[in-house]
């Protein structure tokens, strides 16, 4: 059998092929940050610097605070409303006033209380509805009753305050009073365009505007897998991130991680890239913030694999099929080598016990 020991031979000879393109470092990064050193002002844990103004893009959630949402008159009331609704107490039973506010139920009714049952106004104005709660009041109740309706809260309120997701087109829908586009604006804009868009509906409305969750503004960090494929994770930027708080969001390096790391930071189509490198040992072990760069949005923090590491998984991945072909090999061996000699050519037992001779006791 020869064929085996030929398939040692290139196994061997396969090795140092492998090794020697894995166990150096390979990264075209990791080159142009050993080359490019960054500029000494690049903002730091101990130099810090303020993002630029925020600008609402998709996935963004926005929450809207209603501060003066008041209807354009005439105003029809509708279900979902609050009205106030008053009358003086010495017209009313004494332990059943009725004051306060009450909701426009589901059909359009106003439930004064158990003594006094329901009104529908629905459908009718301020004053209209005043003047039928007065007369269902004075005719089936009180002998007077003077009635004082105001509103208290449109039901379209509940559509323009709470959160709001911006869209894929870039827009935050506002239920009944339509979609705003918001995509590019500062908060100060989103605010003016938001209640200018209301004006069509409302008297003066005011509204205040802020980010509940900042999602459109990332950084990622990445993982090289040392050939058993690479991790990418995705975080919001809030402004203050570096380095090491990167790091702790993925909870430190791996098994497969090298120290080597560096930042990726994005830089338009024909200009030179940017890359940082990181003193991984600097920042973690001793507190040097030289290389604990300010995280900027779209950042790449890159985490580069363990050479050894990477050199043991490419190993075994081209070796495996070589080892079963080997496995394969030895077990035909060792089949033909049981059926040889002997055994074969006696067509039995090479004692002679077997055949149709009884065996003496």
């Amino acid at each position: 059998m020869q064929v085996l020991p030929k398939l040692m031979v290139v196994m061997l000879a396969v090795a140092p092929l492998v090794g020697c393109q894995f166990t150096h470092p390979h990264h075209h990064a990791f080159y142009v940050a050993q080359n490019n050193p960054p500029p000494p002002d690049i903002p730091k844990e101990l130099s810090k610097v303020a993002l630029p103004v925020y600008t609402v893009e998709p996935p963004d959630i926005l929450v809207i605070e209603a501060i003066n949402i008041v209807p354009k008159q005439p105003y029809v009331l509708r279900s979902g409303d609050v009205v106030s609704v008053f009358v003086p107490p010495v017209q009313t039973e004494p332990n059943d006033p009725i004051s306060g506010a009450y909701p426009i139920q589901p059909g359009g009714i106003v439930n004064l209380g158990p003594n006094y049952g329901t009104v529908r106004v629905a459908g009718m104005k301020i004053e209209a509805a005043q003047a039928a709660i007065q007369a269902y009041l004075t005719e089936a109740y009180l002998k007077e009753a003077s009635v004082s309706v105001s509103l208290v809260e449109m039901a379209g309120k509940q559509q323009i305050a709470g959160e709001h997701l911006v869209g894929p087109d870039g827009s935050i829908t506002l239920g009944s009073y339509g979609s705003v586009p918001v995509v590019g604006l500062t908060l100060a804009q989103v605010k003016h365009v938001v209640e200018q868009h209301l004006r069509n509906f409302l008297e003066d409305p005011e509204v205040s505007v802020d980010v509940f969750a900042y999602n459109s503004k990332v950084y990622y960090v990445v993982t090289e897998g040392a050939g058993t494929g690479d991790g990418v994770y995705k975080f919001p930027i809030t402004g203050n991130e570096t380095v090491l708080d990167a790091m702790a969001n993925i909870n430190g390096t791996t098994e497969v991680s090298s120290k080597r790391i560096w930042i990726a930071r994005p830089t338009p189509d024909g200009m030179a890239q940017q890359v940082l490198p990181v003193d991984w040992r600097g920042v973690s072990a001793l507190g040097t913030a030289g290389t604990n760069y300010q995280i900027m949005p779209g950042d790449r923090i890159f985490v580069a694999e363990d050479s050894l590491v990477a050199y043991d998984t490419h190993m075994a991945k081209v070796l495996a099929p070589m080892e079963r072909a080997a496995g394969f090999i030895l077990l035909q061996t060792g089949l033909a080598t049981r059926l040889s000699g002997k055994v074969l050519k006696g067509g039995g037992n090479p004692r002679g016990s077997g055949g149709g001779g009884g065996s003496s006791f």
